[in-house]
């Protein structure tokens, strides 16, 4: 049995001081700290925060590697960078490439699943392709000439390992490859680097799209009227994430979001091979972009990605609205688990909830990572 004492537990619905967390490979307990066995291994939180640990729904790369490598070094690499930014679990997410290429890093991923429960890293939890069945009017950082019309055998042939698949649903005509993908896996399905119009997407969230890829990024925007994709994800009960680095997404909108869509908004990086890196050339999918500061940007001044630490991203929330710490938590952790039909194991400090676990301070550096109930990564 191990305790943890002295910290600021972060639950879902509130935080509690002056009880001390019982756990294994489980949590065990949330008990008065007179209750601790006597043989418990005790850490002191030193009045820091214990948080669930992050899930990142859409990571690209980190520490100048990408998934869309195809390698098991590359894939280490992200996971064992990320958990020192919190992140217990993450969908390693492959871009609009070449198909051999999007196999090839599915195939790493599935390799590694196992493996990954037990590294020295964050937990592979599946893969989020983005792409390559997308709007080349929307396609962003992504590459056109890899674009391809929506097709259910690709999801079907890797169904056991992608959680989350972005398409465009007006490319997908009848929407009879979203049907077929909703009736033979439980991938997610989301709809992304769309230009749909307000009645396409709505009519694609009755059909079997359940999420919404980076909102407002990459899809056709709120108009009085044309309300776009951005409307039809904020008048539907499909699940949306967020890139939060007070860039992408202005942060006088992270209050209105959170009161329209509650515990179905998730926080996600998006992150970069920039991530962890210094300002510089870097390159996506074979595409080069230049990381400067917050931004990331193609050549032609086109948008990237972010190098955003999920940790933080939690922190930008918190500190540029009102929305409570444990809320702005669960939009990192139990929404994504949620999203991806996790959260009976991951994404809250439940009992019998995996031991997922994260010591942050007052400005939400981390710590220290826990992945089922072992230390993987300590400052």
């Amino acid at each position: 049995m191990k305790a943890i004492v002295n910290g600021k537990i972060i639950l879902k619905d509130r935080i509690v001081e002056g009880k001390a967390l019982l756990y294994s490979d489980v949590i065990e307990g949330i008990v008065d700290p007179t209750a601790v066995p006597a043989d418990a291994q005790v850490l002191d939180a030193e009045e820091k925060y214990v948080s669930p640990g992050l899930i990142d729904l859409h990571i690209h790369g980190y520490l100048g590697k990408d998934v869309c490598d195809g390698e098991e070094e590359s894939i280490r690499t992200i996971a064992g960078g990320i958990v020192q930014n919190g992140v217990t679990g993450f969908l390693p997410t492959t871009m609009t490439v070449d198909g051999k290429v999007i196999t090839k890093a599915l195939e790493v991923c599935r390799s590694l699943q196992e493996e990954s429960k037990s590294w020295m890293g964050a937990q592979i939890l599946g893969v989020h392709a983005e792409g390559p069945f997308i709007n080349p009017k929307k396609k962003g950082a992504q590459d056109e000439k890899y674009v391809l019309k929506p097709d259910a055998a690709l999801v079907k042939e890797y169904k056991d390992i992608i959680k989350l698949i972005t398409l465009a649903p007006e490319m997908d005509e009848d929407f009879a490859a979203i049907r077929e993908m909703r009736k033979d896996t439980d991938v997610v399905i989301s709809m992304g680097h769309t230009d749909a119009d307000y009645e396409t997407a709505m009519a694609a969230t009755t059909v079997g799209v359940r999420h919404a890829t980076h909102l407002f990024n990459a899809m056709s925007a709120l108009a009085h009227r044309n309300p776009g994709v951005v409307g039809a994800a904020l008048n539907s009960d499909v699940s949306v994430e967020l890139i939060v680095d007070t860039f992408h997404v202005n942060p006088a909108l992270y209050p209105i979001l959170y009161k329209l869509k509650g515990d179905k908004l998730c926080f996600i990086t998006d992150c970069l091979p920039a991530g962890g890196l210094p300002d510089g050339e870097y390159t996506l999918g074979g595409q080069k972009f230049v990381s400067r500061g917050i931004e990331c940007r193609l050549p032609d001044g086109t948008i990237a990605g972010s190098i955003l630490r999920l940790n933080k991203g939690v922190w930008n929330v918190y500190s540029h609205s009102d929305i409570p710490l444990y809320e702005c938590v669960n939009c990192a952790s139990l929404n994504p688990a949620r999203v991806i039909g996790q959260d009976a194991r991951k994404g809250s400090i439940e009992v019998g909830k995996d031991a997922d676990l994260i010591l942050v301070d007052d400005l939400w550096n981390v710590e220290k990572t826990i992945i089922g109930g072992t230390v993987r990564y300590e400052a």
